[in-house]
């Protein structure tokens, strides 16, 4: 953590203020705290930057974000999400309004912004600002013709265009241990580069708790997962990250999610942290070493192993795959939280809806690299979804998705 690199983070969500804490920790706001305190009670050094004041225990170092240098700010864009029908109860389901003759999409998003709002929504020259709502979910978008082309069409219809503003929905972001220590011991048990990561920024946001883990990434910890420092036996946490298997590791746990994805994706992902870290790429020479194939007849095994061994364990197992969350994300999620026990509000998941991607989204491979999987992999690994496929249904289950192959 730098001052510069918090500023960078607030100017890319359009926050005014850039905040530092306890030497690492960042935050962003549009308003001042109530008090002040003398420079002294910010005593911590940045952890990435010598002699550079970073906040102390329970106090902020704030920094103008405006003060960052010409061109070294980076902003995210309004991004449009289409036209809707205005709720029934019309806009009173809105809590921030702008009424402004000829109001454009930059100047209600900028309204919104600097309110702390996700949603700019434009009927006419009336701006109003919003959190998706179950009123409002953003679900069911229609032909954009119906929101009109004039002002006046606008403002008299029943529908308002909707625009992403670089805010961040804040309503699930809250997070904190278990008050008391979990009775139930739940792993998030995966196969490495199955999205476990990804399934731990859901559940987190979801449900307000931290997740634990098996092992300790700084990374990760930097990035917000204050679990990852927390011994995985601790039972403060909601659920604990393993992608270890074997009959020993498997029954310490009392249940566990069970996340699967497909082989194929999985192993492009892992050898690519492997390489590269959480989000970079592998470069040519990895793929075209002998490191590569190596990597898939070793980890391929592994991948099939996972699940069987946690099939055959696992002593309570709710079963997600990888590819139904990314497609059904609330259905599933809904699933995960109700099998860990914690009720839910329908606003705090669709806050989660608005902020489903997190800070560990790899995009696959880049587009120009080669097929990594010669024929003889795929074979291979077709053996082993096979397996795995049987396994499933064996358990009771469906098998793997359709997407998988070979069916």
């Amino acid at each position: 953590m730098t001052v510069s690199h918090c500023q960078d983070a607030c100017a890319e969500r359009s926050y005014v203020y850039a905040g530092l804490e306890a030497g690492a920790e960042c935050y962003c706001g549009n308003r001042l705290p109530l008090t002040s305190v003398g420079p002294e009670a910010c005593n911590h050094e940045c952890k990435g930057e010598k002699g550079s004041v970073c906040g102390g225990v329970g106090r902020l170092s704030v920094y103008r974000v405006e003060e960052l240098q010409p061109g070294s700010r980076k902003r995210k864009t309004v991004t449009y999400r289409g036209c809707f029908r205005l709720p029934e109860n019309g806009t009173r389901s809105f809590p921030d309004s702008l009424t402004q003759a000829n109001a454009t999409v930059d100047a209600c998003s900028g309204f919104c912004s600097q309110k702390e709002f996700p949603l700019a929504i434009l009927r006419g020259w009336e701006c109003y600002c919003a959190y998706p709502t179950p009123q409002f979910s953003l679900r069911d978008a229609v032909d954009s013709s119906l929101c009109g082309q004039e002002p006046e069409a606008q403002r008299l219809a029943d529908y308002c265009e909707v625009y992403q503003t670089p805010v961040q929905d804040t309503r699930c972001t809250d997070r904190r241990f278990l008050p008391t220590k979990s009775k139930v011991f739940v792993a998030l048990s995966s196969f490495p580069g199955a999205g476990n990561t990804w399934a731990r920024h859901l559940i987190e946001h979801a449900t307000g708790f931290y997740t634990g883990s098996y092992y300790f990434d700084g990374t990760l910890y930097n990035k917000g997962f204050k679990g990852e420092k927390d011994h995985w036996r601790s039972r403060r946490t909601i659920c604990v990250k393993t992608h270890e298997s074997g009959r020993r590791e498997i029954e310490m746990f009392d249940s566990a999610i069970l996340l699967i994805r497909n082989p194929y994706r999985s192993l492009v992902a892992e050898f690519n942290r492997k390489c590269a870290g959480h989000l970079g790429y592998a470069a040519d020479r990895n793929w075209k070493s002998k490191e590569w194939p190596d990597f898939v007849h070793s980890y391929a095994a592994w991948w099939s192993s996972h699940v069987l061994d946690w099939l055959r364990y696992g002593k309570r197992l709710l079963v997600v795959h990888y590819e139904e969350l990314r497609h059904s994300l609330l259905p599933t999620l809904r699933e995960m939280v109700a099998f860990l026990n914690v009720s839910v509000s329908e606003e705090r998941l669709l806050c989660v809806e608005n902020n489903k991607e997190g800070s560990f989204r790899r995009r696959g491979r880049r587009p120009h690299d080669p097929e990594p999987f010669t024929p003889e992999m795929r074979a291979l690994i077709d053996g082993y979804i096979r397996t795995v496929d049987k396994a499933l249904r064996d358990h009771g289950g469906a098998g793997l998705p359709g997407e998988y192959v070979p069916r």
